[in-house]
């Protein structure tokens, strides 16, 4: 692994990708090359996250065949195995190797057994991707036999995560204003450093009248924006998340304010994303279509997080036969008899042929429709 100035010059230059703005797939492409010349690697799996359910949305996979991740899947959700998604990310550090977790005996796992080993592949770097709390990507990289992760490598990937996760997020909130419709859609308004417009989508203009400023281009940006822009240029700006802010309109209705840096060669441009806020509560769209009512699709996104009955109980403050009930309704409405099932239901009926087909993904983290 790289020390002193060569890798603080490669971890300045992955964080200033990080805050650019980029999509995921373009976030991805940067960083990735910068990584291994950090930590070296001989294959990589880079995945969006859906933060409600941890289940992933768009896999990528380097020098890993495409065709594993159906085995990647069922192994996540129904082997007995180590250093898995769920478990990381329910641990503060989220980040962990399959030499530590196997305690060096790597051939105790499937994972390995069955896909690593025949490839060539030793030892895995797993990171979960999260910020303020939620989780937006997965990455794993891999190394050939023999050459396990150093525990500064470690340390190094989960220093960069948080950086990673934001990239993430703004990416899709950039990109989710190019794909909805100027009805519903997320608005995007570009700023100079010098809070000076440079422009807006016809859905940032409309976002902007309903929260109490019409005409920008006449009356000047609002302070709003101005303040968010300037807070998110400084030099504290917390590598913990976006700069954002939370707005009453005119309406009525709350409306959140993201702001990031976007990539452009004219200027240092801070892009500003306006939308409704989206309760991390909620389990994506996809719960809806079987007739789930909230506390279900609630109670369905902490079973795919493969928390048992009891941490659900504690979770939602609901007894052990309570949940029973909701699972069973769950069950009929789903049309499966047991958690598992209903994992296998939403992941091949609903993830995996989106995933594997690229369909976008929204704001949310979860696919557009």
């Amino acid at each position: 692994m790289k020390q002193g100035a060569a890798l603080e010059n490669l971890t300045g230059a992955i964080v200033e990708t990080c805050r650019s703005g980029l999509h995921p797939e373009t976030l991805r492409d940067g960083v990735l090359p910068r990584l291994r010349r950090a930590v070296p690697f001989d294959a990589a799996f880079w995945a969006t996250v859906d933060p409600t359910t941890l289940l992933f949305t768009q896999p990528h996979q380097e020098e890993i065949p495409a065709e594993t991740v159906p085995y990647f899947i069922h192994n996540e959700f129904f082997d007995a195995d180590v250093n898995k998604w769920t478990a990381l990310a329910a641990e503060r550090l989220g980040v962990g190797t399959l030499a530590q977790a196997t305690e060096g005996d790597m051939d105790a796992s499937p994972r390995y057994r069955d896909i690593f080993r025949p490839l060539g592949l030793g030892d895995e770097l797993r990171a979960v991707l999260r910020v303020g709390g939620a989780c937006w990507g997965y990455m794993c990289l891999h190394r050939q036999a023999g050459a396990p992760f150093s525990g500064d490598e470690v340390a190094y990937v989960h220093r960069l995560a948080p950086h990673l996760a934001e990239g993430i997020r703004a990416g899709m909130l950039v990109a989710s204003t190019e794909l909805a419709d100027v009805a519903d859609a997320p608005g995007l308004v570009v700023v100079a450093a010098d809070g000076s417009l440079l422009s807006m989508t016809k859905a940032g203009e409309r976002w902007l009248e309903e929260v109490g400023h019409p005409e920008p281009e006449r009356c000047g940006v609002p302070i709003e924006v101005r303040a968010l822009a300037a807070r998110f240029q400084g030099p504290d700006v917390s590598p913990d998340g976006l700069s954002r802010l939370t707005v009453r309109t005119r309406a009525g209705r709350w409306a959140v304010l993201h702001a990031s840096r976007m990539a452009t060669a004219q200027t240092d441009a801070i892009a500003v994303i306006i939308e409704e806020p989206s309760p991390a509560e909620l389990a994506p769209v996809l719960m809806m279509a079987y007739g789930l009512t909230k506390q279900e699709q609630v109670l369905t996104s902490l079973v795919c997080r493969g928390l048992s009955t009891g941490e659900i109980a504690d979770r939602l403050h609901i007894t052990p036969n309570t949940i029973q009930d909701h699972l069973k309704s769950i069950f009929d409405k789903t049309g499966v008899s047991s958690r598992r099932e209903l994992v296998v239901s939403i992941l091949q009926e609903q993830y995996l042929p989106r995933a594997m087909t690229g369909r976008p993904i929204g704001p949310s983290g979860f696919f557009t429709s």
